[in-house]
């Protein structure tokens, strides 16, 4: 599956701990990374600056589905309960 245009739902649903340029401690679930734009497309996309958390991130139907907004539901889902798993 390819990323969706106007989605950017693993920039957004999930938190990031790792570095981020501009964001070196990541970023919390449910915030926007910096590097999403206006219509939801990563300016870092096929840079070298791209973090490696975000190059291996790879769209699945199971993970995005069909719509922007059953990823955005899926990824929090997974953000969630990852939390609930670690606590």
């Amino acid at each position: 599956m390819r990323c969706r245009l106007n989605c950017g739902a693993c920039c957004i649903a999930p938190s990031i701990t790792s570095f981020i340029p501009g964001m070196p401690e990541g970023k919390p679930a449910g915030v926007r990374c910096i590097h999403l734009t206006i219509d939801n497309s990563c300016q870092l996309f096929n840079t070298e600056e791209r973090p490696d958390v975000c190059q291996l991130f790879l769209a699945e139907v199971d993970i995005c589905g069909e719509s922007r907004e059953k990823a955005l539901e899926t990824l929090r889902w997974l953000e969630e309960k990852t939390v609930k798993d670690v606590q």
